[in-house]
């Protein structure tokens, strides 16, 4: 950079002039820099992979920020050549912060163009979880991104993070303390989208808590869980560490268990019943045989005799099952 100061010191003797052709060729190479991540751009949507597309087009606005960053760093350098002021400090340290700053950005729009594409792409049944997934892992990033970069610019301003960093570590446990929830909360809440025991829009519920209803969305610190009578119910997300979760929209069959009985005087047609319901059973449409099924004479009770019928259904869907199971049960009286 000394060099090109140099150089333009000796052609422009009016620093104005000096600044001006700084500016000049800051926007001539501004215009460069765009006509060829142009160009790159064009010939990327030749290819089959989108990501490379998303990606030029995530850094491009830092890449054109950062010409005009170095552009008036140079100028500030040529100002204070000509006019003995000492900002020279100032501009290298205010260069180095910018620099990091737009790389910082241009990571961050990546990680945000990359996971746009990757949920874009989801196909199949378990499209809900992961994008959840994916989404948890690019906050997880970005967080981690800014944080970095927080760090870094401290130091390079002059704060020392090694003193930053014993102060955190002997505050930390108070504030560790203080945020015990949040933590346990956000902790859950990564575990929620690493395991995915559930995705929004499942059905879920809890046998240990009064939690039973269809999942909206899963945060870092509370799950929202709308249920049947249409009233929200946000858990923390640490409870789902502790409580056993169910989660029927993912079974692959729903069961039929039923105890019917008969009067004594009918003693004569129990085996003939029996038969007849394991033949119907058989051969319905809607039921399952792949799975167990059974029809059996169960129990001598007081004032009947007891039978019971087990099967599966092929459908999961809770309204279907029931109108399965009350066509089914009704064809059995009438056998």
């Amino acid at each position: 950079m000394e060099f090109f100061v140099t150089n333009l010191q000796s052609i422009f003797v009016d620093s104005t002039y000096q600044i001006a052709g700084i500016i000049l060729l800051t926007a001539l190479f501004h215009l460069l820099v765009k006509l060829l991540l142009t160009g790159v751009s064009k010939s990327t949507q030749y290819t089959n992979n989108k990501y490379d597309d998303v990606i030029i087009e995530a850094i491009t606005k830092p890449l054109l920020s950062l010409t005009w960053l170095l552009g008036i760093t140079l100028a500030i350098e040529v100002f204070e050549g000509n006019e003995e002021i000492p900002l020279l400090d100032i501009a290298n340290i205010a260069l180095q912060v910018g620099a990091i700053i737009l790389l910082s950005w241009a990571v961050i729009r990546i990680i945000t163009a990359v996971e746009n594409e990757a949920i874009k792409n989801l196909k199949g049944k378990n499209r809900l979880a992961e994008d959840g997934t994916i989404s948890a892992f690019a906050k997880l990033l970005r967080i981690v991104i800014m944080i970095s970069t927080a760090l870094i610019l401290l130091q390079n301003v002059g704060i020392s993070i090694s003193g930053l960093l014993a102060f955190g570590g002997i505050g930390g446990l108070a504030i560790g303390f203080a945020a015990q929830d949040l933590l346990s909360n956000f902790f859950g809440g990564l575990m929620i989208h690493l395991d995915r025991p559930f995705a929004v829009g499942d059905w879920v519920r809890s046998p240990d808590q009064n939690i039973e209803g269809t999942v909206e969305h899963i945060g870092w610190r509370v799950t929202t869980i709308r249920t049947f009578d249409k009233r929200p119910l946000y858990v923390p997300n640490s409870t789902f560490s502790n409580i056993s979760v169910e989660n029927p929209g993912r079974m692959k069959n729903r069961r039929i268990k039923e105890t019917i009985g008969l009067r004594y005087d009918d003693a004569k047609q129990v085996r003939v019943i029996l038969t007849e319901i394991r033949e119907y059973l058989l051969n319905h449409n809607e039921i399952d045989t792949t799975q167990t099924l059974m029809v059996n004479f169960n129990e001598f009770n007081d004032s009947s005799m007891d039978f019971f019928i087990y099967c599966f259904t092929k459908t999961t869907v809770w309204t279907k099952f029931h109108s399965i199971k009350e066509e089914v049960l009704l064809d059995i009286l009438d056998i």
